[in-house]
């Protein structure tokens, strides 16, 4: 019987689940604002404690490694990394495009005659990250920022019924409009990452705990505050 802790943090979402025996025990999720520091870990024990559980009898920890926040992601990583080491657990991860596929799959939202899904992360005004998949999950195509405009995913878009999730659909929605396009907009959520921490886990794929980081995709810029501090 494995037990698999799951975080995702990759968006305005912090939510934590807890995979036990191929099935999700337990669940905790907030979307407050700059949250996540705060709650991850508290949402953790929770999980432990309502299953009667310690850190050291978890089989791994799986964290979604981005693309998505900069400070969410390093919040869940740090996290992972932290129990990992604590608690001599193996650490896995799965990217946060393939957490949204999957939740696609397992919820039902993938729309008859399905030729592609897209997944769109939020990256501020029209720009995304994303990737085109298969419904069965395969990525066809390169994880990249990109800024979406009404000549984006034409080919997909020419091909058949495409399905674009994530946190940014909604604003893209009215560009990428058409025949078969369906938007659902909503965030990823650890309980999606279910299956592909499954897969990481039969197959032995760990990471190595003191040198993973999460994948950023594109640079962190910090900014000066222009208000006056002192």
């Amino acid at each position: 019987m494995s037990r698999i802790l799951l975080i995702e943090t990759s968006t305005a979402l912090c939510s934590v689940a807890l995979a036990v025996d191929g099935g999700i025990a337990a669940s905790r999720e907030s979307d407050q604002p700059r949250s996540h520091a705060a709650m991850t870990a508290p949402f953790i024990k929770e999980l432990l404690d309502s299953c009667g559980l310690f850190a050291s009898d978890l089989d791994a920890v799986c964290v979604s490694a981005g693309p998505g926040s900069y400070t969410g992601l390093r919040v869940g990583v740090s996290t992972a990394k932290g129990i990992c080491f604590a608690a001599g657990v193996p650490l896995l991860s799965v990217g946060t495009l393939e957490v949204l596929v999957s939740q696609a799959r397992a919820g039902g939202l993938i729309p008859e005659g399905c030729r592609y899904v897209i997944p769109l992360l939020d990256a501020r005004r029209m720009e995304v990250y994303t990737a085109v998949f298969t419904p069965e999950g395969e990525r066809l195509t390169e994880v990249e920022p990109r800024v979406i405009d009404g000549e984006s995913f034409r080919k997909e878009r020419s091909e058949g019924p495409v399905l674009f999730i994530g946190d940014g659909a909604a604003k893209c929605s009215e560009v990428l409009a058409g025949d078969g396009a369906r938007f659902v907009q909503t965030f990823p959520h650890a309980a999606a990452m279910l299956q592909p921490a499954l897969r990481e886990f039969e197959a032995g794929r760990f990471r190595d705990t003191a040198y993973f980081e999460p994948f950023y995709l594109k640079d962190f810029v910090a900014t000066v505050s222009r208000r006056k501090l002192f």
